[in-house]
């Protein structure tokens, strides 16, 4: 038999055995298949802060985006964690401190939490940015250090925490 007579017979019978078995067969022209209804969407990480709209109707502080190695912790005083002092606005439901857990050396979260004045760093040093007046400033607060910050200087202005780092 020649060859592309062969080639011609195995195609038929691997078409044939395929629809016995009830498989499709696609040829490189045919278009891809439509995913199945039960087939689950593709995950894509966009790193938005979990249960963040309800954080910010609870507590008054929009937690944006990070890479999960900071996180919103309930105030511990014998915890090592990031504290950071707001002037307390019971109007807005703002509490006058916020504490955040460091899950690693180094981490990233953005926030806005307005009227901040004290950046704490019990075991880790963090750098924040904060904005007034339309200008963004770093302070950086060493480990077990101590940083006034925005109305809490000398003639500062109301300043909005929008990203804390743990540094190392």
């Amino acid at each position: 038999m020649p060859f592309h007579a062969r080639k011609i017979v195995v195609s038929i019978c691997v078409a044939g055995i395929a629809t016995l078995a009830g498989v499709s067969v696609a040829s490189a022209d045919d278009p891809p298949p439509a995913p199945s209804p039960s087939t689950p969407p593709v995950a894509v990480e966009d790193y938005g802060y979990p249960g963040a709209d309800h954080i910010l109707a609870e507590q008054g502080i929009k937690l944006k985006k990070g890479d999960g190695r900071i996180l919103l912790a309930d105030c511990d005083q014998t915890a090592q964690q990031i504290r950071v002092l707001t002037v307390k606005d019971d109007s807005v439901g703002r509490q006058g401190t916020y504490c955040f857990k460091a899950m690693g050396k180094t981490g990233r979260l953005t926030l806005e939490l307005p009227r901040v004045f004290a950046v704490e760093a019990p075991d880790h040093p963090v750098s924040a940015d904060l904005t007034a007046d339309g200008r963004t400033t770093t302070v950086n607060v060493p480990q077990g250090g101590f940083e006034s910050v925005g109305e809490g200087t000398v003639g500062g202005a109301r300043s909005v925490l929008v990203e804390l780092r743990v540094t190392g």
